[in-house]
Protein backbone atom coordinates (compact mmCIF):
# COMPACT_ATOMS: atom_id res chain seq x y z
CA UNK A 1 0.00 0.00 0.00
CA UNK A 2 1.16 3.15 -0.90
CA UNK A 3 2.01 5.63 1.86
CA UNK A 4 1.19 9.59 1.47
CA UNK A 5 3.85 12.07 1.85
CA UNK A 6 2.59 14.61 4.56
CA UNK A 7 3.96 17.83 6.02
CA UNK A 8 6.75 17.99 8.58
CA UNK A 9 5.10 17.77 11.95
CA UNK A 10 4.83 21.04 13.28
CA UNK A 11 4.88 22.25 10.28
CA UNK A 12 1.62 23.39 8.94
CA UNK A 13 0.10 24.14 5.14
CA UNK A 14 -1.84 27.57 5.05
CA UNK A 15 -4.82 26.75 3.29
CA UNK A 16 -6.72 29.62 1.26
CA UNK A 17 -9.59 29.22 3.89
CA UNK A 18 -7.07 30.77 5.85
CA UNK A 19 -4.74 32.42 4.11
CA UNK A 20 -6.66 35.60 3.38
CA UNK A 21 -6.54 36.46 7.68
CA UNK A 22 -2.47 36.37 6.56
CA UNK A 23 -3.07 38.92 3.21
CA UNK A 24 -5.36 41.02 5.69
CA UNK A 25 -2.64 40.94 8.54
CA UNK A 26 0.33 41.23 5.79
CA UNK A 27 -1.39 44.70 4.78
CA UNK A 28 -2.04 45.66 7.93
CA UNK A 29 1.49 45.40 9.54
CA UNK A 30 2.88 47.10 5.79
CA UNK A 31 0.77 50.18 6.08
CA UNK A 32 1.62 50.50 9.41
CA UNK A 33 4.96 50.11 9.91
CA UNK A 34 5.03 52.54 7.17
CA UNK A 35 3.20 55.04 8.63
CA UNK A 36 6.24 55.01 11.46
CA UNK A 37 8.94 55.21 8.70
CA UNK A 38 10.12 51.39 9.47
CA UNK A 39 11.75 49.51 6.06
CA UNK A 40 11.53 46.51 5.25
CA UNK A 41 15.00 43.94 5.06
CA UNK A 42 14.13 39.99 3.81
CA UNK A 43 17.30 37.98 4.98
CA UNK A 44 17.81 34.09 3.94
CA UNK A 45 16.47 31.67 6.26
CA UNK A 46 19.71 29.86 6.23
CA UNK A 47 22.31 31.70 8.12
CA UNK A 48 26.01 30.14 9.65
CA UNK A 49 24.86 28.47 12.70
CA UNK A 50 28.26 30.34 14.19
CA UNK A 51 25.75 33.64 14.03
CA UNK A 52 23.47 32.11 16.52
CA UNK A 53 25.97 30.75 19.07
CA UNK A 54 27.05 34.07 19.57
CA UNK A 55 24.08 35.97 19.26
CA UNK A 56 21.69 34.10 21.16
CA UNK A 57 24.31 32.17 23.86
CA UNK A 58 25.28 29.28 23.51
CA UNK A 59 23.67 28.13 27.17
CA UNK A 60 20.33 28.84 26.14
CA UNK A 61 17.31 26.70 25.39
CA UNK A 62 17.43 27.64 21.88
CA UNK A 63 21.03 26.54 20.41
CA UNK A 64 21.17 23.87 23.00
CA UNK A 65 18.11 21.52 22.08
CA UNK A 66 16.03 23.54 19.64
CA UNK A 67 17.88 24.83 16.75
CA UNK A 68 17.50 23.04 13.15
CA UNK A 69 21.07 22.44 12.47
CA UNK A 70 23.09 20.20 9.53
CA UNK A 71 26.26 19.93 7.92
CA UNK A 72 26.60 21.17 4.03
CA UNK A 73 28.22 18.54 2.69
CA UNK A 74 29.17 20.08 0.22
CA UNK A 75 31.62 22.69 1.72
CA UNK A 76 31.40 21.05 5.30
CA UNK A 77 29.60 24.23 6.74
CA UNK A 78 27.69 23.94 10.21
CA UNK A 79 24.26 25.29 8.99
CA UNK A 80 21.49 26.31 10.73
CA UNK A 81 17.32 26.98 10.08
CA UNK A 82 16.99 31.08 11.67
CA UNK A 83 15.28 29.98 15.26
CA UNK A 84 14.89 34.07 15.66
CA UNK A 85 15.25 37.06 13.40
CA UNK A 86 17.20 39.60 15.02
CA UNK A 87 20.36 38.16 14.33
CA UNK A 88 19.90 37.57 11.10
CA UNK A 89 18.87 41.79 10.51
CA UNK A 90 21.74 42.79 13.02
CA UNK A 91 24.29 40.40 10.20
CA UNK A 92 22.96 42.32 7.40
CA UNK A 93 23.54 45.57 8.98
CA UNK A 94 27.01 44.69 9.99
CA UNK A 95 27.70 42.88 7.06
CA UNK A 96 26.40 45.79 4.37
CA UNK A 97 27.53 48.83 6.71
CA UNK A 98 23.63 50.13 7.22
CA UNK A 99 24.52 52.27 9.84
CA UNK A 100 27.16 54.02 8.06
CA UNK A 101 23.76 55.80 6.15
CA UNK A 102 22.68 56.25 10.19
CA UNK A 103 20.37 54.89 12.11
CA UNK A 104 18.25 52.68 10.65
CA UNK A 105 14.00 51.69 11.24
CA UNK A 106 14.16 48.50 9.89
CA UNK A 107 11.18 45.69 9.62
CA UNK A 108 11.54 42.00 8.34
CA UNK A 109 8.84 38.96 8.49
CA UNK A 110 8.92 35.44 8.00
CA UNK A 111 9.32 31.74 9.03
CA UNK A 112 10.96 30.86 12.11
CA UNK A 113 12.58 27.15 12.68
CA UNK A 114 12.34 25.58 16.51
CA UNK A 115 12.31 21.85 17.26
CA UNK A 116 9.68 22.29 20.25
CA UNK A 117 6.52 20.06 21.21
CA UNK A 118 4.03 21.46 18.81
CA UNK A 119 0.76 22.89 20.62
CA UNK A 120 -1.81 25.38 20.05
CA UNK A 121 0.48 28.60 18.88
CA UNK A 122 3.74 26.78 19.18
CA UNK A 123 5.16 25.39 16.18
CA UNK A 124 8.35 24.08 14.24
CA UNK A 125 7.80 26.31 11.53
CA UNK A 126 6.25 29.85 12.95
CA UNK A 127 5.78 32.79 11.65
CA UNK A 128 7.43 36.54 13.01
CA UNK A 129 7.47 40.27 12.54
CA UNK A 130 9.97 41.72 13.36
CA UNK A 131 10.66 45.14 14.02
CA UNK A 132 14.90 47.03 14.90
CA UNK A 133 15.78 50.08 15.44
CA UNK A 134 19.61 50.30 15.26
CA UNK A 135 21.30 53.56 16.13
CA UNK A 136 19.40 54.99 18.53
CA UNK A 137 20.85 55.21 22.43
CA UNK A 138 17.44 57.33 24.00
CA UNK A 139 14.56 55.94 26.06
CA UNK A 140 11.82 57.50 23.50
CA UNK A 141 12.59 54.55 20.85
CA UNK A 142 12.17 51.97 23.73
CA UNK A 143 9.11 53.85 23.95
CA UNK A 144 7.85 54.50 20.67
CA UNK A 145 8.06 50.47 19.81
CA UNK A 146 5.49 49.87 22.27
CA UNK A 147 3.34 52.70 21.48
CA UNK A 148 3.56 51.14 18.04
CA UNK A 149 2.37 48.00 19.07
CA UNK A 150 -0.78 49.58 20.86
CA UNK A 151 -1.54 51.36 17.92
CA UNK A 152 -1.40 47.85 16.01
CA UNK A 153 -3.94 46.14 18.34
CA UNK A 154 -6.47 48.40 17.60
CA UNK A 155 -6.06 48.38 13.65
CA UNK A 156 -6.19 44.25 13.82
CA UNK A 157 -9.18 44.81 16.38
CA UNK A 158 -7.43 43.29 19.52
CA UNK A 159 -8.28 43.72 23.45
CA UNK A 160 -7.28 42.80 26.35
CA UNK A 161 -3.73 42.84 26.36
CA UNK A 162 -1.28 43.39 28.99
CA UNK A 163 1.89 45.42 28.78
CA UNK A 164 4.32 44.07 31.20
CA UNK A 165 7.39 46.30 31.30
CA UNK A 166 11.23 45.95 33.06
CA UNK A 167 14.51 46.82 32.69
CA UNK A 168 17.81 44.41 33.22
CA UNK A 169 20.25 47.00 34.02
CA UNK A 170 23.68 47.69 31.99
CA UNK A 171 26.35 44.53 31.42
CA UNK A 172 28.23 45.34 34.79
CA UNK A 173 25.12 45.60 37.06
CA UNK A 174 23.90 42.36 35.02
CA UNK A 175 27.02 40.59 36.24
CA UNK A 176 26.97 42.14 39.73
CA UNK A 177 23.35 40.17 39.69
CA UNK A 178 24.30 36.76 38.28
CA UNK A 179 27.07 36.71 40.64
CA UNK A 180 24.23 37.69 43.92
CA UNK A 181 21.98 34.91 41.98
CA UNK A 182 24.95 32.09 41.77
CA UNK A 183 25.51 32.75 45.40
CA UNK A 184 21.75 32.60 46.73
CA UNK A 185 20.47 29.63 44.25
CA UNK A 186 23.38 27.38 45.48
CA UNK A 187 22.32 27.85 49.10
CA UNK A 188 19.52 25.83 47.33
CA UNK A 189 21.11 22.98 45.13
CA UNK A 190 19.01 20.29 46.31
CA UNK A 191 15.65 21.86 45.25
CA UNK A 192 16.96 22.94 41.69
CA UNK A 193 15.43 21.02 38.92
CA UNK A 194 17.49 19.68 36.04
CA UNK A 195 17.21 22.48 33.94
CA UNK A 196 18.26 25.09 36.95
CA UNK A 197 20.90 23.17 37.62
CA UNK A 198 22.51 23.31 34.77
CA UNK A 199 22.06 27.19 33.91
CA UNK A 200 23.43 27.67 37.46
CA UNK A 201 26.96 28.50 36.77
CA UNK A 202 26.36 29.92 33.01
CA UNK A 203 22.51 31.56 32.71
CA UNK A 204 21.19 31.91 36.08
CA UNK A 205 18.99 34.48 34.90
CA UNK A 206 17.22 32.19 33.37
CA UNK A 207 16.39 29.95 36.15
CA UNK A 208 13.76 33.02 37.28
CA UNK A 209 11.91 32.47 34.28
CA UNK A 210 11.27 28.23 35.63
CA UNK A 211 7.83 27.43 35.47
CA UNK A 212 8.54 24.22 37.62
CA UNK A 213 5.65 25.44 40.74
CA UNK A 214 8.08 23.59 43.55
CA UNK A 215 10.42 26.33 42.67
CA UNK A 216 8.76 29.52 42.65
CA UNK A 217 9.20 30.38 46.69
CA UNK A 218 12.71 29.74 46.00
CA UNK A 219 12.49 32.28 43.09
CA UNK A 220 10.08 34.96 44.74
CA UNK A 221 13.01 35.18 47.38
CA UNK A 222 15.63 35.50 45.20
CA UNK A 223 17.50 39.04 45.09
CA UNK A 224 16.07 41.76 43.27
CA UNK A 225 18.00 42.68 39.71
CA UNK A 226 16.51 46.55 40.71
CA UNK A 227 18.58 46.24 43.82
CA UNK A 228 21.61 46.22 41.10
CA UNK A 229 20.75 48.40 38.56
CA UNK A 230 23.44 51.57 37.45
CA UNK A 231 22.19 54.61 37.85
CA UNK A 232 21.96 55.34 33.98
CA UNK A 233 19.67 52.13 33.17
CA UNK A 234 17.28 53.74 36.34
CA UNK A 235 17.04 56.86 34.37
CA UNK A 236 16.48 55.50 31.05
CA UNK A 237 13.76 53.37 32.37
CA UNK A 238 12.46 56.29 34.49
CA UNK A 239 12.13 58.26 30.83
CA UNK A 240 10.62 55.55 28.69
CA UNK A 241 7.88 54.89 31.50
CA UNK A 242 7.58 58.86 31.84
CA UNK A 243 6.49 59.00 27.63
CA UNK A 244 4.37 55.60 28.36
CA UNK A 245 2.16 57.62 30.47
CA UNK A 246 1.94 60.51 28.43
CA UNK A 247 0.86 58.27 25.57
CA UNK A 248 -1.72 57.06 27.57
CA UNK A 249 -0.45 53.30 27.77
CA UNK A 250 -1.05 51.23 30.57
CA UNK A 251 1.71 49.13 31.84
CA UNK A 252 2.76 46.88 34.64
CA UNK A 253 6.29 47.18 35.84
CA UNK A 254 7.44 43.12 36.57
CA UNK A 255 10.93 42.71 37.75
CA UNK A 256 10.60 38.98 37.31
CA UNK A 257 10.89 39.96 33.87
CA UNK A 258 13.27 37.77 31.70
CA UNK A 259 14.27 37.43 28.09
CA UNK A 260 15.12 34.02 26.62
CA UNK A 261 18.25 35.40 24.61
CA UNK A 262 21.12 36.67 26.02
CA UNK A 263 21.61 39.75 23.90
CA UNK A 264 19.33 41.62 26.13
CA UNK A 265 19.66 44.67 28.33
CA UNK A 266 18.01 47.78 29.82
CA UNK A 267 14.52 47.78 28.50
CA UNK A 268 12.40 44.31 28.12
CA UNK A 269 8.41 43.75 27.51
CA UNK A 270 6.15 41.87 26.54
CA UNK A 271 2.08 42.02 25.60
CA UNK A 272 0.59 39.19 27.09
CA UNK A 273 -2.88 37.79 27.03
CA UNK A 274 -5.09 35.14 28.52
CA UNK A 275 -6.86 34.37 26.20
CA UNK A 276 -4.94 31.73 23.93
CA UNK A 277 -3.62 29.33 27.23
CA UNK A 278 -0.24 28.59 28.22
CA UNK A 279 1.35 30.55 25.33
CA UNK A 280 0.32 34.23 26.77
CA UNK A 281 2.87 36.18 25.26
CA UNK A 282 2.21 37.55 21.40
CA UNK A 283 4.79 40.19 21.08
CA UNK A 284 7.77 40.60 23.16
CA UNK A 285 10.90 43.11 22.98
CA UNK A 286 13.99 45.19 24.26
CA UNK A 287 17.02 46.80 23.67
CA UNK A 288 20.27 45.06 22.79
CA UNK A 289 22.88 47.18 23.06
CA UNK A 290 25.47 44.42 23.13
CA UNK A 291 25.17 42.16 19.75
CA UNK A 292 26.07 44.03 16.85
CA UNK A 293 29.94 44.26 18.52
CA UNK A 294 29.13 40.38 19.48
CA UNK A 295 28.46 39.54 16.61
CA UNK A 296 31.33 41.30 14.84
CA UNK A 297 30.71 44.98 14.52
CA UNK A 298 31.45 48.13 15.74
CA UNK A 299 29.35 49.07 18.76
CA UNK A 300 26.04 50.81 18.26
CA UNK A 301 22.45 50.97 20.68
CA UNK A 302 19.86 48.80 19.10
CA UNK A 303 16.40 47.77 20.47
CA UNK A 304 12.91 45.89 18.93
CA UNK A 305 10.78 43.81 19.02
CA UNK A 306 9.06 40.31 17.45
CA UNK A 307 5.20 39.12 17.40
CA UNK A 308 4.16 35.98 16.45
CA UNK A 309 1.79 35.84 13.34
CA UNK A 310 0.05 32.44 14.65
CA UNK A 311 -1.07 33.57 17.71
CA UNK A 312 -2.03 37.41 16.51
CA UNK A 313 -4.43 35.59 14.26
CA UNK A 314 -5.56 33.50 16.63
CA UNK A 315 -6.26 36.33 19.61
CA UNK A 316 -7.83 38.64 16.12
CA UNK A 317 -10.61 35.72 15.79
CA UNK A 318 -11.08 35.20 19.85
CA UNK A 319 -11.36 38.68 20.34
CA UNK A 320 -14.37 38.77 17.65
CA UNK A 321 -12.77 40.38 14.49
CA UNK A 322 -14.51 39.74 11.09
CA UNK A 323 -12.49 39.44 7.69
CA UNK A 324 -14.15 39.25 4.74
CA UNK A 325 -12.99 36.15 2.37
CA UNK A 326 -12.47 38.34 -0.85
CA UNK A 327 -14.83 37.29 -3.71
CA UNK A 328 -14.94 37.92 -7.29
CA UNK A 329 -16.34 41.05 -8.96
CA UNK A 330 -17.67 39.19 -11.76
CA UNK A 331 -17.82 35.15 -12.91
CA UNK A 332 -17.71 35.07 -16.66
CA UNK A 333 -20.28 32.98 -18.06
CA UNK A 334 -20.03 31.92 -21.68
CA UNK A 335 -21.30 29.41 -24.24
CA UNK A 336 -21.31 29.18 -28.18
CA UNK A 337 -19.05 28.33 -30.91
CA UNK A 338 -17.85 31.85 -31.36
CA UNK A 339 -18.05 32.99 -28.05
CA UNK A 340 -14.48 32.12 -26.10
CA UNK A 341 -12.26 35.09 -28.04
CA UNK A 342 -15.15 37.66 -27.05
CA UNK A 343 -15.33 36.40 -23.28
CA UNK A 344 -11.37 36.71 -23.26
CA UNK A 345 -11.48 40.11 -24.12
CA UNK A 346 -13.91 41.38 -21.89
CA UNK A 347 -12.51 39.78 -19.16
CA UNK A 348 -9.09 41.07 -19.79
CA UNK A 349 -10.51 44.76 -20.68
CA UNK A 350 -12.52 44.37 -16.98
CA UNK A 351 -9.46 43.46 -15.31
CA UNK A 352 -8.39 47.03 -17.05
CA UNK A 353 -11.05 48.99 -15.47
CA UNK A 354 -9.63 47.38 -11.68
CA UNK A 355 -12.21 44.18 -11.39
CA UNK A 356 -11.69 41.05 -9.81
CA UNK A 357 -12.70 38.92 -12.98
CA UNK A 358 -13.07 34.71 -13.02
CA UNK A 359 -13.47 33.69 -16.81
CA UNK A 360 -15.20 30.48 -16.63
CA UNK A 361 -13.25 27.50 -17.61
CA UNK A 362 -14.32 23.80 -18.47
CA UNK A 363 -17.30 23.86 -20.26
CA UNK A 364 -20.88 23.19 -19.11
CA UNK A 365 -24.37 24.67 -19.61
CA UNK A 366 -25.25 27.58 -18.81
CA UNK A 367 -27.32 26.45 -15.95
CA UNK A 368 -24.02 24.38 -14.53
CA UNK A 369 -22.01 27.58 -15.02
CA UNK A 370 -24.46 30.38 -13.12
CA UNK A 371 -24.25 27.65 -10.17
CA UNK A 372 -20.92 27.67 -10.06
CA UNK A 373 -21.12 31.62 -10.31
CA UNK A 374 -23.20 31.37 -7.44
CA UNK A 375 -20.82 29.50 -5.10
CA UNK A 376 -18.05 32.21 -5.73
CA UNK A 377 -19.65 34.90 -4.15
CA UNK A 378 -19.04 36.62 -7.04
CA UNK A 379 -21.47 39.97 -7.17
CA UNK A 380 -21.93 39.85 -10.31
CA UNK A 381 -22.47 36.74 -13.44
CA UNK A 382 -21.65 38.23 -17.23
CA UNK A 383 -22.96 36.22 -19.32
CA UNK A 384 -21.83 35.80 -23.18
CA UNK A 385 -23.54 33.54 -25.69
CA UNK A 386 -24.09 33.67 -29.73
CA UNK A 387 -26.70 36.32 -29.19
CA UNK A 388 -24.74 39.05 -26.93
CA UNK A 389 -21.24 38.31 -29.68
CA UNK A 390 -23.32 39.23 -32.24
CA UNK A 391 -24.62 42.53 -31.05
CA UNK A 392 -21.28 43.40 -29.43
CA UNK A 393 -22.77 43.26 -26.05
CA UNK A 394 -22.85 41.58 -22.71
CA UNK A 395 -25.83 40.46 -20.39
CA UNK A 396 -25.00 41.39 -16.63
CA UNK A 397 -26.63 39.60 -14.46
CA UNK A 398 -26.78 40.43 -9.98
CA UNK A 399 -26.05 37.66 -8.28
CA UNK A 400 -26.54 39.36 -4.90
CA UNK A 401 -29.44 42.17 -5.24
CA UNK A 402 -32.67 41.63 -6.38
CA UNK A 403 -31.73 43.80 -9.39
CA UNK A 404 -33.05 42.98 -13.08
CA UNK A 405 -30.44 41.78 -15.76
CA UNK A 406 -29.34 44.05 -18.17
CA UNK A 407 -27.60 43.97 -21.74
CA UNK A 408 -25.14 46.35 -22.38
CA UNK A 409 -21.80 47.59 -24.65
CA UNK A 410 -18.69 46.18 -22.98
CA UNK A 411 -17.95 50.08 -21.70
CA UNK A 412 -20.94 50.76 -20.47
CA UNK A 413 -20.45 47.88 -17.25
CA UNK A 414 -18.14 49.98 -15.40
CA UNK A 415 -21.13 52.56 -15.17
CA UNK A 416 -23.59 50.15 -14.89
CA UNK A 417 -21.78 48.46 -11.91
CA UNK A 418 -20.32 50.82 -10.04
CA UNK A 419 -23.58 53.14 -10.02
CA UNK A 420 -25.26 50.35 -7.76
CA UNK A 421 -25.59 50.34 -4.25
CA UNK A 422 -22.74 48.63 -2.82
Amino acid sequence: MTIGVKAIRGMNDILPDESYLWAYFEQTVQQWLAAYGYRNIRTPIVEQTDLFIRSIGEVTDIVEKEMYTFIDHLNNDSLTLRPEGTASCVRAVIEHNLLYAGPQRLYYAGPMFRHERPQKGRYRQFHQVGVEALGYAGPDIDAELIVMCSRLWDLLGISGLRLEISTLGNAESRALHRARLIKYFERYRDSLDEDSLRRLHTNPLRILDSKNPGMQEIIENSPKLIDDLDVESCIHFEAMQHILREQGINFEINLRLVRGLDYYNRTVFEWVTDKLGAQGTVCAGGRYDGLLEQVGGKPAPACGFAMGIERLLALMQECGKKITQPVPDIYIVHQGEQVMDYAWKCAESLRDEGFNVVLHCGGGSFKSQMKKADATGANYAMIIGDDEVNAQEVTIKPLREPIEQASVKLNMVTDLIRKQPS
